[in-house]
């Protein structure tokens, strides 16, 4: 039988990943909202939560975060940047199945720089995953922006990959402080590029609200959510949790804004997912069978 703690992480996982869902639909709504403004505004929302809540476990914010926590935070501006603007110039399905392809890559990119091994169903699964990139791609219009949103939905899922990578590299248990100073990155990368471009911080003050509160809420509170469930759920569950966010995420679009999804965008969604369960299932079939 079932732990209750185990219970309640199934339960923080899953709340963690619909509240994940619903971040794509606020920002199509603060469509008129340049990237770079929605980035700034969103991560000033999201800080502050993240903060208490490591305060509130007793943890330190940012003294000790060495230097697997600085390159973790930068990718993250990659991860926050490039997933807004996937979401703002592509269709909803399009763009959260592209981000889904970030377990994959952190498998790609943990194997050349931390000399973990890949097995061989991972290499399916990555394999599988590119065909599935490609055919979403491929069918792709390439006109109205689409092809720098699908460039900067792999650019998102790469620095999400890089974040992962970063942690295992300083063998971390605690992600949230990392975050935080990805969240400070992202300020100060936002800020800037907009002063170069001449472009205001400033936006009309109800959708700097909303952008805020997005980040406090859904964002920050389902990264809190999310940390402290996957303590108590094994890895392999983990990941098949965590495809909740990829899976609600078009439904929402589909039943607020009417995104019926393009037929290649659907084909190439299924592969990149079934490689996900596919990895996801042969890893943790694989650790049943290690002798204890």
């Amino acid at each position: 039988m079932r732990q209750p703690h185990y219970i309640w992480g199934i339960a923080m996982v899953a709340t963690a990943g619909a509240l994940w869902s619903l971040i794509g639909i606020v920002i199509k709504y603060l469509d008129e909202m340049e990237t770079w403004q929605l980035l700034f505004w969103r991560s000033a929302g999201m800080i502050p939560i993240l903060a208490l809540v490591v305060l509130w476990r007793g943890g330190r914010l940012l003294r000790g975060i060495g230097p697997a926590g600085v390159v973790g935070a930068l990718g993250l501006i990659a991860a926050f940047g490039g997933g807004i603007a996937a979401i703002q110039s592509l269709p909803l399905a399009n763009a959260v199945f592209l981000f889904s392809a970030a377990p994959l890559l952190t498998a790609l990119i943990g194997r050349v720089v931390l000399g973990e091994r890949v097995r061989p169903a991972t290499w399916a699964a990555i394999a599988l995953a590119a065909l599935g990139i490609w055919r979403m791609i491929d069918g792709a219009d390439l006109g109205q922006g689409a092809l720098a949103g699908q460039i900067a939905a792999l650019g998102s899922a790469l620095g999400f990959a890089v974040f992962t990578v970063a942690l295992r590299w300083g063998k971390g248990g605690e992600m949230l402080p990392t975050v935080i100073l990805g969240g400070i990155f992202a300020m100060l990368a936002a800020a800037f590029i907009l002063t170069l471009r001449g472009a205001p911080i400033l936006a009309p003050v109800p959708d700097m609200a909303l952008a805020a509160l997005m980040g406090a809420v859904l964002l920050a509170l389902g990264m809190a959510l999310y940390t402290t469930g996957s303590r108590v759920i094994p890895a392999g569950e983990l990941a098949l949790l965590s495809q909740l966010e990829v899976i609600l995420a078009p439904v929402w679009a589909w039943l607020i804004f009417a995104e019926t999804p393009a037929p290649a965008t659907l084909e190439g969604g299924a592969m990149i997912l079934a490689a996900i369960l596919l990895n996801a299932l042969t890893g943790a079939r694989a650790r049943m069978a290690q002798p204890t």
